[in-house]
């Protein structure tokens, strides 16, 4: 069973760098962000070996947060070879999500 990646500062370049990512910026305390997290699993699980499915605690991480611009949490960012491709701001259908990462691949 694959699971997301949890991103920091130390980690961030490196895992994003080649391929597609898909980085969910996120808080403990955001309601929206509690409700995007099984849907972060279940595209953890399905793009296994596709895409990487990565998550940002922008509380602790928050020098990411500022670099991306992130504002309002959730703040979902595609990433092709380390470059931001799209970006989608609060919850969204898991459909949504789905749909723009085969569009990337």
């Amino acid at each position: 069973m694959s699971k997301y990646i949890e991103l920091n500062n130390d980690n961030f370049e490196e895992t994003t760098k080649e391929g597609i990512a898909l980085v969910d910026f996120w808080a403990p305390w955001c309601g929206p962000c509690r409700m995007l997290a099984p849907v972060i699993d279940e595209l953890a699980q399905e793009f296994d070996g596709k895409a990487k499915i990565c998550k940002v605690n922008s509380d602790e991480e928050q020098d990411l947060a500022v670099k991306f611009g992130v504002r309002s949490i959730p703040t979902i960012i595609f990433m092709k070879d380390g470059e931001v491709v799209d970006t989608m701001i609060g919850a969204s259908s898991k459909q949504a999500f789905v749909d723009k990462l085969n569009s990337l691949i």
